[in-house]
């Protein structure tokens, strides 16, 4: 009896253990999916999903889910009648069987037609970050990846265009030619050695050494910048050069740094002499720190133990006074490494302003002491049904935490080890915390506390930082699809939460040394629908009428807000809707300037100009209206958008393409001047652009200056990062530091064209030659683009959106690499030769190759 127990405990065990394995495993379920076309049945996109089974067990009907993440909705009317797909919030979605899904045995595959609204253009747009959720057992679900991802090329006219309006020509290698041919190399003597372009240099005939025997003599007020030449050139001189005090008697061969009170702010005087050595002249460090800059600019890439730099007179200061960068690192986050790298950049670019946007819906990523749950919760992401330990992935981030960049944050060491490393590069550092829209992450961590607490009996305590009106039932939804992202303005407690966490960042300041003068508090999104129905806000607007009014309760947030900073003596920065209020037209509403809060030390960043869209002169308002304004125009200075019309090219393209001649072209203080087509490349009404409002003189003088933004929906490692920044930030900077262009100036479009022409064929020679290695020297990953080519009477032609980049090429067919031919002059091409083609830089970096088949 005993043996016929074990025997059958044995056969239940081994009956269980089959059970288990009859579906298969998450990553047996590879997935591809590929878009059909655009525009079908008005502005629906179809696109197909097909889900193989590699596993040796069927997957049937039942017990399992599979989530991913999409940047659009699918038509739920035209759903197969196999499947359901449910949208969870966010761009999370989750797609499960019916009972009509035929159980997937192995080796088949199932496609589904799934019809989504608007359009898919790059294969950024593609779902990502499948996974599995098998529950058998309901108490504790298996969570597991799922397989490969395929994502199908972008072939077809209805699949490289949104409609059948879209004029955006498609990139490819003969249209990269064609665009690019008018270019040519310049010789060296015909660049500017410095960028940003200084405001006037007078290059020499001679040169000057720099040797070890090199001195850095300062004077005290300048020992930052002396400081700062001393770490650069150290291990190029293979030791620290002595830092000294000022002597100008002084015959050793040195670098000077000498205070002169005639140089104001930012202004710096630089000379080298072969045989004087060399001198900056300065009024403030800042200056010096410029002149600093501007020597380190004249130093050959690769720099080691000497060197020869030019005899050069430069003069110069800057245009505007906010030359800025912005880094969203609450949608995916970035490492301390990456953000320390842009700051180098920034640094020898002469960008000053580095706002960091370290809180959205998808990720708190400042420590607060104050409130670990924060990041605890809020730095991460993963798979939840209640949000207890984590947020929902977003982004392709996948099911499990810690293991992609949704999930990670900045320890209080992180973030004062970066704030020295900014203040060192005279760059300050402007905090963003997104609200009362994108605040999510906020929420829920806060609710997270709220739950504990309140399980603990400590109802007062559990109240105190709440950022939701429990009882609020308003339906809405953002921008990016989350349908409770709004905290409640209503309840002191919000306003608890927004001074604890000013004042802890104040104490981060504090111990870095550091100066806070700008909470960025974002302001932007806020989505149609919110507080309509929380019992708070209808509590407080029976107490104060005034907030019932259309913007009132904003006004209201934004007031209080305002007090909170203005009490600590900071400034209110914010997108252009902090400064904007809204007023009704007939049955429209419009936005105008907020005349509210002109003297209240508000000071926006104002993103909307999409063209055509009719906000296209909103910076111009504000700035009119007395607001002291920061240009950060989506059309120009978005960085995270994609490059150019091209499947291949990372990024959203809501706001345009964007290469790196676009933000060359940008003119900040008369933003019309190129404007001549619209988001789908069709000619703009220009009617319509003459009645928009222009700067008066009083209105040049409120433009701070200009920002680029890198938001990082689609930015998952810091390699990404640098490859959307750059080289397009050094076009930032030069419309930052730069005096106003001569061929901005030019009314008449064809010669202002022609000019343009002219001066972006020195700067992109510049960015060819020069900076790509100075790149490279400061180990900062950039975009190489790839090239174009044509092929006419069995000759191969080719060439490079930056003249002087290295150009590779093979005939065979194969991949070129950094070790192939180098492209010097045409090759031949009989038919059938199949030309590949790459653009290469000096540490083997090189880009996506270009095809071209002679026929």
């Amino acid at each position: 009896m005993k043996q016929l127990r074990i025997l059958s405990l044995f056969l239940l065990v081994c009956a269980v253990t089959s059970c288990s394995q009859q579906r298969p495993k998450g990553t047996d379920i590879s997935l591809t999916w590929g878009l059909v076309g655009n525009y079908y049945e008005g502005d629906l996109f179809l696109s197909q999903l097909q889900l193989k089974n590699n596993g040796t067990s069927a997957l049937d009907n039942k017990n399992w889910s599979l989530y991913f993440n999409f940047c659009r909705k699918y038509n739920q009317d035209k759903l197969p009648k196999e499947i359901t797909i449910e949208h969870v919030n966010g761009d999370l979605f989750v797609l499960k069987p019916t009972k009509d899904f035929k159980a997937l045995q192995p080796g088949d595959s199932v496609k589904f037609d799934l019809y989504g609204g608007y359009w898919t253009l790059n294969e950024s747009d593609a779902p990502a970050g499948f996974f599995f959720v098998f529950d058998e057992d309901k108490e504790k679900p298996v969570i597991e990846e799922a397989g490969a991802l395929t994502v199908l090329p972008f072939l077809t006219e209805k699949q490289l265009n949104r409609s059948a309006t879209d004029k955006v020509v498609c990139e490819n290698e003969t249209v990269r030619f064609e665009r690019d041919s008018a270019l040519t190399i310049l010789p060296a003597s015909s660049i500017c050695p410095i960028t940003p372009t200084p405001l006037s240099y007078t290059i020499g005939k001679g040169s000057l050494l720099i040797d070890p025997s090199i001195v850095i003599a300062a004077d005290k007020a300048f020992t930052p910048s002396a400081e700062f030449l001393q770490m650069k050139w150290e291990k190029a001189l293979g030791g620290k050069p002595a830092i000294k005090e000022l002597d100008k008697t002084s015959t050793v061969k040195q670098v000077s740094l000498i205070k002169d009170a005639a140089l104001n702010g930012e202004a710096y005087e630089l000379t080298v002499s072969a045989t004087k050595g060399i001198t900056i002249k300065a009024g403030t460090n800042e200056g010096a720190f410029y002149g600093v800059q501007s020597l380190l600019a004249l130093d050959p890439p690769h720099s080691t133990t000497s060197w020869d730099i030019p005899e050069i007179v430069v003069k110069d200061k800057p245009r505007f006074a906010f030359r800025g960068m912005s880094v969203d690192v609450g949608r995916n986050f970035q490492k301390k490494e990456t953000i320390l790298k842009f700051l180098d950049a920034m640094a020898a670019y002469k960008l000053n302003k580095f706002q960091f946007h370290l809180t959205d819906d998808e990720g708190w990523r400042l420590e607060i002491k104050e409130l670990p749950e924060l990041t605890q919760v809020g730095s991460r992401r993963g798979f939840s049904t209640d949000e207890k330990e984590m947020l929902l992935p977003s982004f392709g981030s996948g099911p499990y935490p810690d293991k992609t960049c949704g999930s990670g944050f900045y320890t209080r060491a992180d973030f004062i080890e970066i704030l020295k490393y900014a203040k060192a590069r005279n760059i300050e550092v402007i905090p963003e915390i997104d609200f009362p829209g994108h605040s999510r992450a906020a929420i829920k961590s806060m609710l997270v506390r709220y739950n504990r607490l309140k399980a603990e009996g400590k109802i007062e305590e559990a109240e105190k930082y709440l950022l939701n009106d429990l009882q609020d039932s308003s339906k809405y939804e953002s921008v990016q699809m989350w349908t409770d992202n709004v905290l409640c303005p209503c309840q002191e407690s919000t306003y608890n939460f927004i001074t604890t966490v000013v004042t802890s960042i104040e104490d981060l300041y504090k111990e870095a040394g550091a100066t806070l003068t700008t909470i960025h508090t974002g302001g932007d999104e806020v989505p149609h629908g919110v507080w309509e129905k929380s019992p708070k806000c209808a509590d407080l607007i029976t107490k104060q009428p005034e907030i019932g009014q259309l913007g009132g309760v904003s006004n209201y947030f934004l007031a209080r807000v305002s007090d909170i900073l203005s009490k600590k003596g900071l400034t209110v920065g914010g997108w252009e809707e902090i400064a904007l209020s809204k007023v009704k037209v007939g049955d429209a509403v419009q936005h105008v300037p907020n005349t509210a809060f002109i003297n209240k030390n508000f000071r926006p960043n104002v993103w909307n100009n999409v063209w055509g869209w009719g906000q296209e002169d909103f910076a111009y308002q504000l700035a009119n209206a007395g607001y002291k304004t920061v240009l950060s125009n989506v059309t120009n200075l978005y960085l995270d958008l994609a490059y150019s019309k091209d499947p291949k090219e990372p990024g959203y393209y809501w706001g345009g393409f964007t290469n790196t001649k676009k933000v060359y072209e940008f003119i900040p203080l008369n933003i019309y001047q190129n404007a001549s087509v619209d988001l789908l490349g069709n000619p703009l009404d220009l009617t319509s652009l003459a009645n928009k409002v222009r700067l008066t003189a009083q209105g040049k003088e409120n433009i701070l200056g200009i920002q680029g933004q890198l938001w990082t929906e689609n930015t998952k490692s810091g390699e990404m990062a640098e490859y959307l920044v750059f080289p397009r930030l050094l076009a930032v900077a030069e419309r930052a530091w730069a005096q106003d262009p001569a061929w901005a100036q030019v009314a008449d479009a064809t010669k202002r064209n022609q000019l343009l022409l002219q001066a972006w064929n020195e700067f992109a020679n510049r960015v060819g030659q020069r900076e790509m290695p100075r790149l490279d020297d400061l180990a900062i990953g950039y975009r190489l683009p790839p090239p174009g080519i044509v092929i006419k009477n069995e000759m191969a032609y080719i060439n490079a959106e930056f003249p002087g980049s290295t150009i590779r090429y093979t005939t065979d067919g194969s991949e070129p690499n950094a070790e192939s031919s180098v492209y010097n002059a045409p090759i031949a091409a009989k038919k059938g030769t199949i030309v590949k083609t790459i653009t290469s830089s000096r540490n083997g970096r090189i880009s996506r190759s270009s095809t071209a088949t002679a026929q």
